[in-house]
C-alpha cells in the first residue's frame, strides 16, 4: 500500500458503479461517503449541466481539481469521483495522495445502457450520445488504467457481487483481515 490514508477512490466512466457501489462499500466499512461531483455542484451553486453551459467544461474542472485538493487530509472515506476527474495529471496525482485508487469499468455496451437513463449528462447532449461514448471510452480508458492500481470490471457482476470483490480489494490493499468486515478500528 503506497498512500498515506485509509481511503478509497473510485475512479472510472460515467456509469461504471463509482457512487451506487461506492455508498454500498461505505456503509459496510464504515467509511464516510464522498462523491465529488456533489461537492462540485456544491461550491459551483449550480448543478452540473449549468456549470457547463454558463461557464463550461474547463470551470468545472478547475473546481473539480480544487475539491480534490480539499479532500488530501481525509481518512477513512469513499470517494466516488467524476467521470473525467483523471483527465488532468494533477488530479491523477492528487488522487493518488488521497487513497487506494480503484478503477470501476464495464463493457461499452453495458456503460452506454446505464448512462442512457440518466439525461443530466452534459457531455451526452450530442447529436449520436452512443458514438460519443464509444469515442470518449477510447480517449479514457488508458488515462483511467493508468491511475488505477487496481481495477473491477462491474459488467457480469451483481451489486453485491460488485461489492464483494472491491471489498477483497480493499482488504487485501490496506493489508485487513480477509473476513473482517469493516478492518481495524481506529485507534
Amino acid at each position: 500500500m503506497t498512500t498515506q490514508h485509509t481511503n478509497l477512490v473510485l475512479i472510472g466512466f460515467m456509469g461504471s458503479g463509482k457512487s451506487s457501489l461506492g455508498r454500498l462499500v461505505a456503509r459496510e466499512l464504515g467509511f464516510q461517503f464522498i462523491d465529488t461531483d456533489a461537492l462540485v455542484v456544491e461550491r459551483a451553486g449550480f448543478d452540473i449541466p449549468t456549470i457547463f453551459a454558463l461557464q463550461g467544461e474547463d470551470h468545472f474542472r478547475e473546481v473539480e481539481k480544487s475539491v480534490l485538493q480539499s479532500l488530501t487530509h481525509l481518512n477513512r472515506c469513499v470517494i466516488s469521483t467524476g467521470g473525467g476527474a483523471v483527465l488532468r495529471e494533477e488530479n491523477r496525482e492528487l488522487l493518488r495522495q488521497i487513497g487506494f485508487v480503484v478503477l470501476l469499468t464495464a463493457s461499452e455496451e453495458v456503460l452506454f445502457e446505464r448512462v442512457s437513463r440518466n439525461k443530466k449528462r452534459p457531455l451526452l447532449h450530442t447529436q449520436n450520445p452512443r458514438e460519443t461514448v464509444a469515442r470518449m471510452l477510447a480517449e479514457r480508458r488508458p488515462i483511467y488504467e493508468a491511475a488505477a492500481q487496481c481495477v473491477i470490471d462491474t459488467s457480469t457482476l451483481t451489486r453485491p457481487e460488485a461489492m464483494d470483490a472491491l471489498l477483497a480489494r480493499v482488504r487485501e490493499a490496506f493489508g485487513w483481515e480477509p473476513h473482517s468486515p469493516r478492518g481495524p478500528e481506529e485507534a
